[in-house]
């Protein structure tokens, strides 16, 4: 039987889906290798989940995730934690777990902050229209 796992992560509106499969070690974002992933800043922040996976893990299994919606940093921080929590549930390995949180704990867990929304009387969440007397 093949092993398929299924994970998500969200970070404000981006939301990615992982995929993730025994195969021969190759990591796609978008149907896009992460080696030519742009801009760097994201690919490296990407990467950060993969690198607590052993060496011969990660030669094992294949790693696809779609990402929709938000900016670069935030699609960067949904893939991430798509991955994290793939890798956790690949391997079952508890001390994987620890110490991903140790580290960073979005690692693991979806950001659940979100865009306050827009009152009467301004153009925003908190502003208000100023008023003058004079």
């Amino acid at each position: 039987m093949v092993k398929i796992i299924n994970t998500s992560g969200k970070n404000k509106t981006a939301i990615a889906r992982a995929k993730i499969t025994e195969g021969v070690g190759c990591i796609r974002v978008n149907k896009k290798p992460i080696e030519i992933y742009e801009p760097e800043i994201a690919r490296l922040k990407i990467l950060e989940a993969v690198a607590f996976m052993s060496d011969n893990v990660t030669s094992k299994i294949d790693i696809d995730v779609n990402v929709r919606g938000g900016g670069i940093m935030g699609q960067a921080n949904a893939v991430r934690t798509a991955i994290g929590k793939g890798v956790v549930e690949w391997t079952g390995d508890l001390a994987v777990k620890d110490a991903m949180l140790a580290y960073d704990r979005s690692l693991l867990v979806n950001d659940s902050r979100q865009k306050e929304t827009k009152k009467f009387g301004g153009p925003g969440a908190r502003a208000k229209s100023q008023k003058s007397y004079r």
